[in-house]
């Protein structure tokens, strides 16, 4: 196409150079013969030779501005072929670029599909070598099983045998005449002969015997729990020589837990206001970490008849009630025979006939709720009991005086005078570095209680006329733990107070409780002793010394020297101070008015658990 411009412009040039000389006219203006006109116009139309070279210079610039246009195109037809190459080849490369990356996209898709497939078999290579041993592992358990089962399998239930074999021993620096379960609130005062004497006493009577039976239904799970020691003894026990000791329950229970969370559960098991490690969960009570199979003052429990219910809301909350076994703990000085709580057991009823017990109207209700945001075991409860006593406003009448129509004492007018108690009660338990310290809080208090806490300080006392009063009691126990692989520490240090429940009897008499004006006079006289030389002599009527508050400090810490599949071995040693003070009374010159007792204790334990 540029070529073809080219040439019709250089025609075009030609052409009008041509034409330039043509319109002038040569004609002589008259009439000549043809031949004649031709020669002339011939000789008219022949430029002269100064024009024919302009023309002719004219004409080879021309030529050379079209040779060098044609130059120009020529090249600029090479510059347009060569980009037309360069454009073919592009195409021609993205063409080839694109082929391949179907072809490496089409592999690529080929090669995942591959890694897909692969995953797939690995998976269910893993998942059948998971199954194998799984399979293996359980053929394995039931093998070993067989040798050495960890439970008994019958008819469908599954009985685990759990405890401990126990060697203990106890040292005190003021005699208790107590195996390793201590009468606190027996702590000798000054006056008394075994508070100059100290006693040792070795037992392996706290060694524990137990089994479990669990069996599962559609959606239930049915378990019973067996629990007993030694410590109990009978009329024929002693240590003389074969320190045999009566086998006693501790835990006697049966439970149906369903699958929504409710679970019921009867029989003799520790107390709902014991604290527990998971919810409401029977057989993860949080025990002090203690020898003393009388643990240590300031915690609440008790291991009595009950019947529960309570409900899991997703393992973060647990609300429970129990219906439990009454009992009245009595203390009362300078009263008069004006009042019956209760009687010794009848042996023919089964029960213990040097024991009291009081004649209970109802059962103690408790109600308890348990939280575990993720941080901590924390709990709250309260405890509902009621009391009662029988009075007789005639009994003290003199032998001149009418009463309800009756001259003398007599049982006239009797009547039952009930008393409702209880308290309140929080516990808290927080674990930190890494579960390697347990922290613990425990409280209890309230009217009619006492008989909850460690150290056996009474419910209830009486007024003057018979009628009951319920003592007023507090309960409070602080724990320290360090958990590490070999051994646990421990430190605890709690207390527990009875208050002052006095009445004025008569103008400067008093009874009740703690009265001002009951003697302490001879607590820190030391008497003779009774004949047989097992008779320390009594410090008497004018040794009143009712506790006011105990208070306990123990160390302690658990060795493990082995713990796997074949149980655990371990040792232990404790150190407990213990302090008895008394309320105040009528003190003999220059001596306390309000005795108090000191006991310093080292414990030792030697103990098996079964797998």
């Amino acid at each position: 196409m540029k070529r073809a411009i080219a040439v019709a412009l250089s025609l075009m040039i030609t052409a009008s150079a041509f034409a330039a000389p043509a319109g002038q006219d040569t004609s002589a203006g008259t009439a000549k013969k043809t031949s004649t006109k031709k020669t002339a116009k011939r000789a008219s139309t022949t430029p002269s030779s100064p024009e024919l070279q302009a023309m002719k210079e004219a004409l080879d610039s021309q030529q050379k501005q079209i040779q060098q246009l044609m130059q120009e195109l020529h090249s600029r037809d090479q510059v347009m072929q060569q980009l037309q190459q360069r454009l073919d080849q592009s195409q021609s490369a993205a063409t080839d670029a694109q082929s391949k990356a179907d072809a490496a996209a089409s592999q690529a898709a080929q090669q995942a599909q591959a890694v897909t497939d692969l995953r797939s078999d690995v998976s269910d290579m893993k998942q059948n070598s998971a199954n194998t041993a799984l399979t293996l592992q359980e053929t394995q358990k039931s093998i070993n099983e067989i040798g050495s089962p960890l439970a008994i399998h019958y008819k469908g239930i599954t009985i685990t045998p759990v405890g401990f074999l126990a060697a203990e021993s106890v040292y005190r620096q003021r005699g208790l005449a107590a195996d390793v379960n201590t009468p606190f609130n027996s702590i000798t005062f000054a006056g008394a002969s075994p508070n100059h004497i100290s006693e040792f006493f070795g037992s392996g009577r706290q060694s524990r015997v137990a089994f479990l039976a669990e069996g599962k239904l559609k959606s239930t799970k049915v378990s019973g729990y067996v629990e007993a020691d030694f410590l109990s003894a009978g009329v024929t026990s002693n240590n003389n020589q074969s320190n045999s000791y009566t086998f006693r329950q501790r835990q006697l229970w049966a439970q149906a837990a369903l699958s929504d969370g409710l679970t019921f559960t009867g029989g003799q098991m520790w107390s709902l206001l014991t604290e527990t490690k998971k919810g409401m969960d029977n057989r993860t009570e949080a025990l002090p970490m203690t020898i003393d199979a009388q643990y240590t003052a300031g915690f609440s429990w008790a291991r009595q008849f009950g019947f529960r219910v309570t409900k899991n809301f997703n393992n973060k909350v647990w609300l429970g009630f129990s219906v439990e076994n009454p009992q009245t703990t009595f203390a009362a000085h300078g009263a008069s025979s004006n009042f019956l709580l209760g009687s010794a057991g009848a042996g023919g009823g089964l029960y213990n006939t040097t024991a009291n017990y009081s004649f209970n109207s109802a059962p103690d209700l408790i109600f308890k709720a348990a939280f575990e945001p993720g941080f901590g075991h924390y709990e709250i409860f309260g405890v509902v009991a009621q009391f009662r006593d029988r009075v007789f406003p005639c009994a003290t009448a003199d032998s001149e005086t009418t009463c309800q129509g009756i001259l003398g004492p007599s049982a006239a007018g009797a009547f039952n005078d009930n008393k409702t108690g209880g308290g309140i009660g929080a516990n808290a338990r927080v674990s930190v570095w890494n579960k390697k310290i347990d922290l613990g809080v425990h409280f209890l208090g309230g009217n009619g209680v006492g008989r909850y806490g460690t150290t056996g300080l009474p419910d209830a006392t009486v007024h003057a006329d018979g009628t009951l009063a319920l003592i007023r009691s507090y309960q409070a126990l602080g724990t320290l733990e360090f958990h590490y692989p070999k051994f646990d520490v421990y430190m605890n240090g709690g207390g527990e107070y009875a208050a002052r429940t006095a009445f004025l009897k008569s103008p400067g008499s008093g009874v009740g409780y703690g009265s001002p004006f009951f003697p302490n006079f001879t607590c820190s006289t030391e008497p003779v002793p009774g004949s047989g030389g097992f008779a320390p002599g009594s410090l008497g009527s004018n040794c009143t010394g009712d506790t006011r508050n105990i208070i306990e400090g123990t160390f302690g810490f658990w060795y493990r020297f082995y713990k796997g599949p074949k149980g655990t071995v371990q040792f232990g040693p404790q150190y407990s101070y213990v302090v008895r003070n008394t309320w105040a009374g009528v003190g003999a010159p220059g001596v306390t008015n309000a005795p108090h007792g000191v006991e310093n204790m080292i414990l030792t334990s030697f103990r098996y658990y079964l797998p």
